[in-house]
């Protein structure tokens, strides 16, 4: 029996699993997954992209199915339309219409203009059926962060911060460092394994000495880059940042405004950046419509004094408001996380 519309989605679904498995590891690449499937209905092979540089989805799962000869008649499932053009690899076209497949399934077309539809064309020539938009909104989702990057030249850019109720990312003096409890600090480092550069302020360098490192580290992925924005270049030589054996990975940029530091990070292959403070560099962020995504973790604390998450003397416009606004519990604390506007490819709220 032919594949059904159920069918395509089931297999499809199975392929963005894979993809999952890249986020945070391909830059500056798009994660993406694929799945061969026999003519009557069995998954020959499965893969993903690991990492820049090495083979592209497509041709893992034609690997895993055991090559060209096993993959004759298949049908494969892409979250992306894939690759037509020479790079760091072969394009992807040519090793589905090597393998003598009947029929290729995307999720999403790519949205880099000089590649789009470009897939189509020589794989329709080559004879292969080509159908698209199978689980197109997962699939679009999955790669927002590179389509923010391949289309515009900046990085996506996440707002993080771990606040008490009445806004204050620090405690009164004498109470210690944490206003998150540790299961929140645990879901926050797994937020790190997502992005390629972690961006703090100054004055979060002087008061805290962050690390900004994973914990514990990810296989196949380097220490994300450790940003710090400085007006003066007046910071403390003993802080972690410059002495630790990560130090190699610490950029500190003196002088230069927010979105050309942005730029500047994408040049570097930085696809995706978490701002973690303070509240200086947040409300710059969201002045300047450069936030796509917010993940602020609340703790069940009232601080009265402490430095305000968004800091009003940097801060010009309006609410900003959270598209998809999603929460989780973390013990007494919560999790909210949405789009802006920006991020959602939506007008600026008014």
């Amino acid at each position: 029996m032919p594949l059904t519309e159920a069918d395509d989605r089931a297999f499809m679904a199975l392929a963005l699993r894979e993809a999952r498995k890249g986020v945070g590891l391909t830059s500056p690449n798009p994660p993406v997954g694929a799945v061969v499937v026999s003519p009557a209905g069995t998954v020959l092979g499965t893969g993903w992209h690991h990492r820049a540089g090495t083979a592209h989805a497509e041709r893992n799962a034609l690997a895993a199915a055991g090559g060209p000869a096993a993959c004759r008649n298949a049908t494969v499932y892409i979250t992306l339309e894939p690759c037509s053009t020479h790079g760091r690899t072969p394009p992807c076209t040519d090793a589905l219409i090597e393998a003598g497949v009947a029929r290729v399934v995307w999720a999403v077309d790519d949205p880099n203009p000089a590649h789009a539809g470009r897939a189509r064309t020589a794989l329709a020539t080559a004879g292969i059926r080509v159908d698209h938009g199978v689980l197109a909104v997962p699939a679009a989702a999955l790669i927002a962060p590179w389509r923010r990057f391949i289309t515009t030249g900046r990085p996506w850019v996440i707002a993080k911060a771990g606040l008490s109720l009445d806004g204050k990312l620090t405690r009164p003096p004498g109470e210690g460092p944490w206003i998150t409890n540790e299961l929140a600090r645990r879901d926050a480092q797994r937020l790190r394994r997502r992005v390629d550069a972690i961006l703090i302020g100054a004055e979060t360098l002087r008061k805290d000495n962050p690390a900004l490192t994973l914990r514990p580290p990810r296989a196949g992925k380097p220490q994300p880059w450790r940003v710090v924005l400085t007006r003066s270049g007046r910071l403390p030589a003993h802080a972690q940042l410059f002495t630790d054996a990560h130090r190699d990975r610490t950029l500190v940029m003196q002088g230069e405004p927010l979105p050309d530091v942005l730029r500047n990070l994408a040049a570097r292959g930085v696809v995706t950046v978490l701002i973690e403070g303070g509240g200086s560099v947040l409300a710059q962020a969201f002045t300047c419509q450069l936030v796509d995504e917010a993940v602020f973790y609340l703790a069940p604390l009232l601080c009265g004094t402490g430095r305000p998450v968004i800091d009003p003397a940097h801060f010009a416009g309006g609410s900003v408001r959270l598209h998809d606004a999603r929460w989780k519990v973390f013990g007494d604390n919560i999790r909210v996380t949405g789009l802006t506007a920006t991020g959602a490819g939506l007008p600026a709220d008014g």
